[in-house]
């Protein structure tokens, strides 16, 4: 039995008997990587995902380039020697363009993810836990906010205000907590009921210590698997702005704003200006997507292969 709770209860398996007789208990984080490991599309898509931080990050250390000054002279240069994909309209290096892009999207897209989860986290356990009129008025104003439209609002701030990494993780962040909010609350109203909640109670915690040491912790499968599509979401929304032209401002560089970009001048021939970049987006949020699935059947003992 599992007493207090500070174990998931999805992380222990019953017991196997070996070949050898007796009984050896196999660790649920043990059996999850096993799973994990054995689903060959998450394992290329955390091989994408490694490929883009090594890409993005290491890239420019190795393959220098100039992405402050603009050069006229340089530009719509074919990919080639000196260039690999050529140069936009601007004269910046479109692999250097790429990489300073990629940067962007995944500091934005891991942060707003982070946020997001965690206060959808806690508001989606307090409300669970708390149940009735309360649990009732949390989730009305959860339903309020899904109602406001996300794209209107976003391009009003935009267009009232700068954008700036910060600007941007906020407001994201604001509109993404609703799903991981409504998620946890979810597991949270299975879970009170569980034996070990009302040990706990009985016990004397309070409802700060239940959330803390038993709700949230027993509910950790379903928060790490939607970090990481808040990861892809957050991506797909700030490709969108920066594709409405409400990305981020010179100097700053988003794959959005590239793909726009690089549509204004498809018809003239210049494929390089939106094939790499449009690459790069589908393959980073359809990376995150592998690895969500995979850790969703790995983390959720139902979803395991026997």
């Amino acid at each position: 039995m599992i007493g207090s709770g500070s174990v998931p209860a999805n992380l222990l398996e019953p017991a196997t008997e070996p070949e050898g007789g007796g009984f050896q208990i196999q660790s649920g984080w043990r059996l999850g990587l096993r799973e994990f490991a054995s689903n060959k599309l998450a394992v290329i898509g955390l091989g994408i995902l490694a490929f883009f931080v090594l890409f993005c990050w290491a890239g420019p250390l190795v393959y220098h380039t100039n992405q402050l000054l603009i050069n006229p002279v340089n530009s719509f240069i074919a990919p080639g020697a000196g260039h690999p994909l050529g140069t936009d309209n601007q004269g910046f290096d479109e692999l250097g363009r790429l990489m300073l892009g990629g940067q962007t999207a995944l500091e934005i897209g891991i942060f707003v993810a982070l946020l997001a989860t965690g206060i959808g986290m806690i508001y989606g356990a307090i409300a669970g836990l708390a149940g009735g009129i309360i649990d009732s008025v949390m989730m009305r104003f959860v339903d309020v906010l899904w109602s406001v439209p996300f794209l209107f609002v976003v391009l009003i701030l935009a267009t009232r205000y700068s954008s700036t990494e910060l600007s941007l993780i906020l407001v994201l962040a604001v509109f993404s907590w609703l799903v991981p909010a409504r998620l946890v609350r979810g597991e949270v109203l299975t879970l009170r009921t569980r034996d070990f909640v009302a040990a706990a109670r009985a016990a004397g915690s309070s409802r700060g210590r239940l959330v803390r040491k038993h709700l949230i912790p027993n509910a950790l499968s379903v928060i790490i698997v939607n970090v990481t599509f808040q990861v892809a979401d957050a991506i797909t929304a700030l490709a969108l702005l920066g594709f409405l032209g409400f990305g981020l401002p010179y100097p700053k560089a988003d794959w959005g704003d590239q793909l726009s970009n690089g549509v204004s001048y498809l018809q003239d021939g210049y494929w390089w200006l939106i094939y790499p970049v449009g690459a790069c987006i589908v393959l980073v949020i359809v990376a995150c997507n592998f690895v969500g699935d995979a850790l969703r059947d790995s983390l959720d003992v139902r979803l395991r292969r026997r």
